[in-house]
């Protein structure tokens, strides 16, 4: 025997160790910024939209959220949705700048999206990532609404952007922008990985919509 099996099985254990952990870090976000808005579970599915059940179960790390639903957790709880993302060491990160070494990651397993900040930490009125879609990869099942702007440019492969039930197929070198109000989400079709430069913009009296 080669041992070709078990180095297989070792590395699939590992993925699955790594997802579980990115999962509990994420679920246990979710419920401190709750804990420390001083929102119930209650409170935050009437600002939100979603169930009980889901958000119950996004703090417990037994359910993945879509990009959708961490849009509109980070407006019910009046945060960046960067602050869902890997941490990195507070003493090391610069207040202006992000090195490519350093940048916080946001692993969307279950949507097959990996967010990049590529914007410091801390609140501002303009986010900033580099999304990378596997195929078949989605913001979510429903379109989102918010206040601001959103826009982007296609680094490599295709983004099948929807705005308010209207496809537009983007590929390579093509950008976008459009009012956050209008209904959105996006998806890649293709059998190849897109990666996609993605600036939003809020303000703090962003609230959901829709």
């Amino acid at each position: 025997m080669d041992g070709r099996g078990d180095t297989n099985g070792t590395k699939a254990a590992s993925t699955i160790e790594v997802d579980d952990a990115i999962d509990q870090r994420l679920g246990e976000t979710v419920r401190l910024l709750r804990q420390r808005a001083g929102l119930s579970i209650q409170d935050v599915a009437n600002k939100t939209g979603l169930s009980t059940g889901m958000i119950s179960q996004l703090e417990r790390a037994r359910a993945m959220p879509s990009i959708r639903t961490l849009r509109l957790l980070s407006i019910a709880l009046d945060v960046p949705i960067s602050y869902f993302f890997e941490s990195s060491d507070p003493a090391e990160a610069p207040r202006y700048t992000v090195r490519k070494n350093a940048r916080r990651l946001l692993r969307l397993t279950a949507s097959g999206v990996v967010k990049e900040a590529l914007t410091p930490e801390g609140k501002g009125q303009l986010e900033l990532y580099e999304l990378t879609l596997n195929p078949g990869a989605s913001s979510g099942t429903d379109f989102l609404q918010h206040t601001g702007e959103k826009a982007g440019y296609i680094l490599s492969g295709s983004l099948r952007l929807w705005l308010d039930n209207q496809a537009h197929v983007l590929e390579a070198g093509d950008s976008f922008r459009f009012p956050s109000i209008v209904p959105h989400m996006f998806d890649n079709p293709t059998q190849q990985v897109a990666r996609v430069i993605w600036v939003t913009t809020l303000r703090q009296t962003d609230s959901p919509s829709g």
